[in-house]
């Protein structure tokens, strides 16, 4: 194939002109989606084309893709048909190969030559929206997409990460994909600090773990989620990184910030809290206590007692919630004040924030002094 070599720095891409039937047969469509607890499929009856064709596309935990959204499909598959004078894919498709492709200059240029095909089919960076559409608008219209070419930035040679980092870059700089998506993906982008993949890696522990009180209890999917879940994985990924910031030292010198050791110890706290305060955790109809507000509190809590050397010796030695309890008991008293009714007033505030800040210090105001 014919295609345009450019040089940035360090990298080499090729742009590619290609014909919409040869590219349409050379890309895969993968999103995105969470093998435990739930997954989000498109449903398969009656005669919804788009939606028959989005339960097919593979899924996979090593995707970066977001979700295909039916309705935005058909709005692209509806412009394609209108559009007359005005480009159908005026913007490039990124896609990306693992394979390192054979460039072949021309003797008439050192940028322009023929590029070797690759073995396999191209994962798509960017526009698999707009490749979808065209997928329906081959069907409706076999005789129009001869017609159509698609300009394509093509990267090869790297690593599966390197275009996981470059969805990111894309997608971080505006509101296309929610936060928790992002989340998940920090461990593997090559520019984020020590912290926030340190953070990440740790929070998706906490969902995704047997042995996690929060287990399935973290929200992942934003508002599509179809399980009860008590708060957003961003914001469990806030508090955290916050804490991991503040007590950079003391996960470096305990657990060389690695997050399969340091998990033991948060999820360790957390099953203190859980046994300490049984009678109200999970009651989310009468009781307050798995709230949002309430769990942004508690990993404020725990982020004070990494100060307390004597408690944090102890879980070193027990390595269970043991040492937790013991500290955390006091709170057994507090259960009636996180009952749902009157719980706005007992603890007054003008916006989320500061009603989080008010529970942190209730709850450390019940430690003896």
């Amino acid at each position: 194939m014919l295609a345009t070599r450019i040089r940035q720095k360090d990298g080499t891409f090729y742009f590619i002109s290609y014909k919409a039937e040869d590219l349409l047969d050379r890309v895969t469509f993968t999103s995105r989606y969470y093998f435990e607890g739930e997954s989000i499929e498109a449903e398969t009856g009656g005669d919804d084309e788009v939606a028959r064709f989005i339960h097919g596309i593979e899924k996979s935990e090593k995707a970066f893709q977001r979700l295909l959204n039916r309705r935005k499909v058909r709005q692209i598959v509806n412009f394609y048909e209108n559009a007359v004078s005005q480009p159908l894919v005026p913007g490039t498709i990124l896609l990306f190969t693992d394979e390192e492709l054979r460039f072949r200059k021309t003797d008439t240029s050192e940028t322009i030559g023929h590029l070797s095909d690759p073995q396999h089919k191209f994962l798509i960076i960017d526009g698999q929206h707009r490749l979808a559409a065209l997928h329906f608008f081959r069907q409706k219209h076999p005789d129009q997409i001869s017609q159509v070419e698609v300009p394509c930035i093509l990267f090869d040679g790297k690593s599966a990460d390197f275009a996981t980092e470059m969805f990111v870059i894309i997608n971080s700089t505006h509101t296309r994909i929610n936060k928790s998506h992002l989340v998940d993906l920090y461990e593997r982008v090559s520019w984020e600090t020590p912290e926030k993949k340190f953070a990440a890696k740790i929070v998706n522990q906490l969902y995704e773990e047997a042995d996690s009180p929060l287990r399935y209890r973290i929200n992942r999917l934003g508002g599509r989620s179809q399980q009860e879940k008590w708060i957003l994985q961003s914001e469990v990924f806030n508090e955290l990184h916050k804490v991991v910031q503040r007590h950079r030292k003391f996960f470096e010198d305990h657990f060389q910030m690695r997050s399969d050791r340091a998990y033991g110890l948060l999820r360790d706290y957390l099953k203190a809290v859980r046994e300490v305060m049984e009678a109200v955790w999970g009651e989310n109809d009468k009781f307050m206590f798995t709230r949002d507000v309430t769990l942004k509190a508690l990993i404020r809590v725990f982020g004070d007692l990494l100060r307390e050397r004597k408690i944090v010796g102890a879980w070193e030695e027990e390595r269970s919630p043991a040492p937790f309890q013991k500290m955390l008991k006091p709170w057994s008293e507090l259960t009636r004040e996180f009952r749902a009714e009157g719980f706005y007033e007992r603890f007054p505030a003008k916006g989320q924030v500061e009603r989080v800040r008010r529970i942190h210090v209730r709850l450390m105001d019940a430690f003896p002094r």
